[in-house]
């Protein structure tokens, strides 16, 4: 498979101002540094993107891929980022069919940081399938809640933040993968969704010593070879001993509320399980139900609500420190 070259031109995440605190005190604060990302197609501009700029590339390619612009990872030749000017230039192989229909009608989000996406949002949604045998239990719940608590992460020292993590639930404990934080909720699952794509989804080989933002993108040692060139700017691919993960055995989670953008987002990428400490939108359980996505909002502590599919998710009552209802009737 012919990945592509993708550079890796992280910027400051947060940067440093001056603010009058309750007592009158100048002090100096850290606050997320958005900026702005114009993305350009073979050339044509695209889209502005703003972002923290944690994983540009990631972002750009999983934008591409969750607006329905492109169906093959392999499609795509390049993506260069340079901040200088702010702006992404994707280069593809083969061009992208009929993108001036494609593009030609925006639909307005709900999304913070991204603003709108290109219409034709619910066309794909009947020929969405989900691992039918996937599910997650009430431990591996709070595991993949307790983790996100404890995350040291941007939010907890700059704020006006959401995050996403990917989770991998094949064991008792529930793992994270990936961890990505940006100025809107889309941005973050599309970066995820642009990892999953250069790691060979619909099975995901990984390792979790070296995972963005600690280290550079590690890909599926290859029988077809390096996925990108090696240098310093580049994200390169290395051999590891790879782990499959199946999609039945992956979870999203999400700061933001379940949106069907992001339900549909979740499950382009055939995750069926996504988590948020948010609520979920009635559009978003519609297409959730319609999918069959266990969709789990208001989720802290150990208080959640599954909102649909709730096959997918095997309780376990007594860990949640009270007597079931049945019981106590």
């Amino acid at each position: 498979m012919n990945f592509p070259y993708l550079t890796q031109a992280k910027a400051p995440l947060t940067c440093v101002v001056s603010a009058v605190n309750e007592l009158g005190e100048h002090i100096s604060v850290s606050i997320p540094a958005e900026r702005a990302l114009t993305v350009y197609v073979d050339k044509r501009e695209l889209v502005t993107l703003m972002t923290l700029g944690a994983h540009p590339e990631l972002l750009v390619l999983g934008y591409l891929r969750n607006q329905r612009l492109l169906r093959h990872v392999e499609d795509v030749e390049s993506i260069t980022v340079d901040w200088d000017v702010g702006a992404a230039a994707v280069k593809t192989r083969h061009g992208i069919e009929k993108l001036e229909e494609k593009t030609a009608q925006r639909v307005v989000t709900t999304g913070c940081g991204q603003g709108s996406i290109f219409g034709g949002l619910m066309d794909e949604v009947d020929t969405l399938v989900l691992p039918a045998d996937a599910s997650i239990t009430q431990e591996q719940l709070y595991a993949l809640v307790n983790t996100i608590r404890l995350k040291e992460s941007t939010y907890k020292s700059a704020g006006s933040v959401h995050a996403c993590a990917l989770f991998d639930i094949s064991s008792a404990q529930a793992s994270m993968l990936l961890f990505i934080e940006d100025v809107g909720r889309h941005n973050a699952i599309d970066t995820i969704a642009g990892w999953m794509w250069m790691n060979g989804a619909p099975t995901l080989a990984a390792s979790r010593t070296a995972l963005p933002p600690d280290a550079v993108l590690r890909l599926r040692s290859g029988k077809a070879g390096p996925a990108v060139p090696a240098g310093e700017d580049a994200i390169v691919a290395a051999s590891v001993s790879d782990r499959e993960i199946p999609l039945q055995s992956l979870a999203f989670y999400t700061t933001g509320r379940l949106t069907s953008e992001m339900v549909i987002k979740s499950a382009q990428m055939g995750v069926p399980i996504v988590v948020s400490r948010s609520g979920i939108t009635q559009m978003g359980h519609s297409v959730a139900q319609q999918v069959g996505l266990c969709a789990v909002g208001r989720a802290t502590n150990k208080r959640f609500l599954c909102y649909s599919a709730p096959h997918r998710l095997l309780l376990e009552p007594g860990l949640a420190g009270v007597s079931p209802i049945s019981d106590r009737e």
